[in-house]
């Protein structure tokens, strides 16, 4: 949303080019420490953000609206989200319960020019790790962000793009699987979704409808029989035969679907 406080975003623009600040920045390393993605309309706090964080030691990027966060998340990881509370086409409280509930370890803190209690409130009871209003110090969203990753782990393990699972190799970034005879197999949208939510919750249960919320992409209409068909095919590009004694993708007659690491190569 665009700030009224016209004097707040002055002040932070000075402060990002502050001298004293900059001589105390951490150098850049050669490996990024965490991954952090802003989603905010205000062209102008993006932009700042981006330097401020990046000077921080983290790697940064920015989108501008829900469609563009969950199109991003298809095809990225990200250790923390900074998600506005009000964008253009999307609630951020619908936003970051979907982000929970889809990317379960992926931390997030609300930023918000609204001080309502009940919003904060509503936004932690829904999954929310931290709540931070505008107008904001940003070396306190500094400190807060690295507080927030503390407690999930994640700064001290950076996201990772290759997952390695009963002898095959996931490739997020590639969308692309190793199979146990190294053979390198393209994934369709659908699949790799359905592919990260399974990785995503190895050894648990999922429903169809969980899978659904999990795995439908913006302005698809999908059912049921839609996440049988997905997990069908990529059964067949895994390698995967489910009806043998334990089979990679487990089904759950009358439950839904479990991700089995354990199951033989």
């Amino acid at each position: 949303m665009c700030l009224c406080d016209s004097q707040w975003m002055s002040d932070l623009t000075q402060l990002h080019k502050h001298p004293l600040l900059l001589s105390s920045r951490p150098m850049m390393s050669t490996t990024d420490t965490f991954r952090v993605l802003v989603v905010d309309d205000d062209a102008d706090l993006r932009t700042l953000l981006l330097g401020y964080l990046t000077s921080h030691r983290m790697h940064v990027d920015a989108v501008a609206d829900g469609a563009s966060l969950r199109a991003w998340l298809v095809r990225n990881q990200a250790d923390l989200l900074l998600l506005d509370l009000m964008l253009p086409d999307d609630d951020g409280l619908n936003l970051c319960l979907w982000a929970k509930r889809t990317y379960p370890a992926m931390s997030v803190i609300m930023l918000t020019a609204q001080g309502d209690p009940t919003s904060r409130v509503l936004g932690l009871e829904i999954g929310a790790d931290d709540y931070l209003p505008k107008p904001f110090e940003p070396r306190e969203l500094v400190a807060r962000i690295k507080a927030v990753l503390r407690r999930g782990g994640a700064a001290a393990q950076p996201s990772t793009s290759v997952i390695r699972f009963a002898g095959r190799v996931f490739d997020r970034l590639r969308h692309e699987v190793v199979v146990t005879d190294g053979t390198m197999v393209a994934l369709s949208a659908a699949e790799y979704r359905l592919l990260s939510a399974f990785v995503d919750h190895p050894g648990r249960v999922l429903s169809r409808d969980q899978l659904l919320d999990m795995t439908r992409a913006p302005g698809v209409v999908v059912n049921d029989r839609s996440i049988d068909l997905t997990v069908s095919r990529l059964r067949a590009k895994l390698g995967d035969d489910g009806h043998k004694e334990r089979p990679l993708i487990r089904t759950a007659r009358g439950a839904g679907y479990l991700f089995d690491t354990g199951a033989k190569p």
